[in-house]
């Protein structure tokens, strides 16, 4: 069985936070994770995360999904990778691959693909790498008649070196067991006195063993952040790359500012999505939609045709057809039928709205199941907690909600029940009936006369 090991002990200092550098979101989801799922992709399900610098952070995270060593003192990425020898003595009849946890965009072709290269080829190691129109900071590659004779820094390469564009991305496969064997060769004959990785390419040549490089088709897996400026960079490729994947599966987008996309989102072809827009979560949208300008779907499935005008819906149910907004906040649990019509300022909480239902504006319907072609007046409250316990509403078929009307839950209106405006009910109105519920009103005159006596 083949290994990983994820080096995810790095603070990120230029990060200004307390917190290791990939526990910082791209795209709303931690660099580690991106690293983690990539793997998963490939089927490598073997996986040993070496933490460091708010460790505890790590290990909240993961909550026991995959094991996880601890590097006390940061001493270089070969000193990260030994912490994890243990791991790899449980396993050491086929590879291991060493990633970082701050480079978000590897993927899982470019790891099963340079698996296959590193085992056709006989390699103890097998640098992943990458074509950079602007190499410059990073570590070249020297290849040779037989793989690649090392890899040169950029503050050690010559002109001529630095010209080359292939560069280290930090991840590579190993033969587990001269990995081991390796790792026991390095030293801290250096200036920063730390044990590098990229010694393992010399100490296997020098060894007689084989070192080659997997060119990834993918120029970004070389990408990761030291700096809230680099982490916004991370984004901007990740925000457009997830546009792009819509575009191309027939989404329209007139302008993309202030989109963003998250990567588990599913949305249907001809569906158009607005300026100021985010969509988070495992939310899956039909086809035929228009969602925005400035929404906020999270979780939440969408059906056919559905148009959202500055909403924010959480955990949610949409059926086709549906028109909600402007102003709108959709609360977990709710269930939107087919046809149904929600106007400005609306709060749906936890309740079922039925088909061809229409709440106007400036209503809140919470702990509530709404039949068919109900009408809600403007101003209606169905008030679902008494400061102890929520209750919910039962509101049939036909209803029509005069406006101001409040419904002290629990109650339960019958079929093409009527409201009048301002009343409150407070107990359950059967089927065909008028509730009427107001005071009688008084008149006071000249009222006003005495009480703005010399203002007017």
């Amino acid at each position: 069985m083949d290994n990983v090991i994820i080096l995810a002990g790095g603070q990120g200092k230029r990060m200004k936070a307390d917190m290791p550098k990939p526990m910082f979101t791209v795209l709303e989801e931690p660099m580690l994770e991106w690293v983690i799922k990539a793997c998963e992709g490939a089927g490598l399900s073997r996986i040993c995360v070496v933490k460091g610098f708010e460790a505890a952070q790590i290990d909240a995270y993961l909550n026991g999904r995959y094991e996880t060593v601890l590097q006390e003192e940061r001493l270089g990425t070969g000193h990260a990778v030994m912490q994890a020898i243990p791991f790899m003595q449980q396993e050491q009849t086929g590879n291991t691959l060493v990633l970082c946890g701050d480079a978000p965009f590897i993927d899982s072709d470019t790891i099963r693909n340079a698996l296959e290269q590193h085992v056709q080829e006989g390699n103890a190691v097998t640098v992943i790498t990458a074509l950079a129109e602007n190499p410059k900071g990073y570590g070249r590659i020297l290849r040779g008649d037989n793989g690649i004779t090392c890899i040169v820094e950029e503050k050690d390469a010559t002109e001529e070196q630095r010209r080359i564009r292939e560069i280290n991305s930090g991840a590579y496969w190993f033969r587990t067991a001269d990995l081991i064997t390796l790792l026991g060769g390095l030293t801290q004959n250096n200036a920063q006195g730390e044990y590098y990785l990229t010694d393992t390419i010399y100490l296997a040549l020098h060894s007689g063993k084989r070192a080659g490089a997997y060119l990834s088709e993918n120029p970004d897996v070389v990408l990761g952040a030291n700096d809230r400026k680099g982490l916004l960079m991370l984004n901007t490729v990740a925000r457009l790359a997830q546009i792009e994947k819509h575009l191309e599966n027939g989404v329209a987008f007139t302008c993309t500012d202030g989109i963003t996309i998250t990567r588990d989102v599913e949305i249907g072809a001809g569906t158009e999505i607005l300026p100021g827009t985010i969509i988070r979560g495992k939310t899956k949208i039909g086809a035929n939609c228009i969602i925005g300008p400035n929404c906020l779907i999270e979780n939440c499935e969408i059906k056919d045709g559905v148009r959202l005008n500055y909403v924010q819906a959480y955990q949610s149910v949409i059926e086709a057809g549906v028109k909600i907004g402007p102003f709108v906040h959709i609360r977990p649990n709710s269930h939107i039928m087919s046809g149904v019509k929600i106007g400005d300022f609306v709060e749906i909480k936890n309740s079922t709205i039925g088909e061809n239902t229409a709440v106007a504006h400036l209503t809140y319907v919470g702990d509530s199941d709404v039949g068919k072609k109900v009408n809600f007046g403007c101003g209606t409250v169905t008030v679902n907690y008494d400061g102890i316990v929520k209750s919910r509403c039962e509101i049939g078929d036909n209803c029509f909600i005069g406006c101001n009307t409040n419904l002290i839950a629990p109650v339960k209106l019958g079929k093409a029940v009527y409201t009048a405006a301002g009343t409150t009910v407070t107990r359950d109105v059967p089927d065909y009936s008028l509730a009427i519920d107001r005071g009688v009103m008084q008149v006071k005159e000249g009222y006003t006369l005495r009480k703005l006596k010399g203002k007017l």
